[in-house]
């Protein structure tokens, strides 16, 4: 199966980079979004992450790897279909990537965190990964 690229978006001060390293893995619950969830319904596992810290900091922090595809979500408590996926931490970016620095560069114009703003859980083609990663020293 080939490799897909995603970025995760979350507040660090609901859950943190430093919260998934912690704690090892997590389920990556509460979002309640129609476009998000198929992002997440096409998540499989081996797939690629990165760790957007929302609000404060607007930065890429870290690498992730899905380990679990979409299952039901525990904090669904109307059972309406939202899914989670399992993330694991793979390490921080040497180097956060800010949110300035991403609109800075041309090849990272028409990524969704710069045109879906609100968007927490998207799909990145495997150049933009790459190349945020690269910002990052990755």
């Amino acid at each position: 199966m080939t490799t897909q690229y995603w970025l995760v978006k979350t507040e660090p001060t609901a859950y943190s980079w430093d919260d998934l390293v912690r704690d090892g893995s997590t389920a990556w619950t509460g979002v309640r979004n129609y476009a998000a969830r198929l992002h997440l319904k096409s998540m499989q596992p081996g797939d690629a992450v990165l760790f957007y810290h929302s609000v404060e900091s607007k930065s890429v922090v870290g690498l992730a790897r899905v380990t679990k595809a979409a299952f039901p979500d525990p904090t669904d408590k109307d059972q309406a279909g939202w899914v989670a996926v399992e993330l694991f931490p793979v390490g921080p970016l040497p180097a956060p990537v800010t949110l300035a620095q991403i609109k800075a560069e041309p090849s990272l114009k028409d990524i969704a965190l710069i045109r879906q703003s609100r968007l927490s859980v998207m799909p990145l083609k495997a150049a933009e990964f790459a190349k945020i990663k690269k910002l990052g020293k990755g």
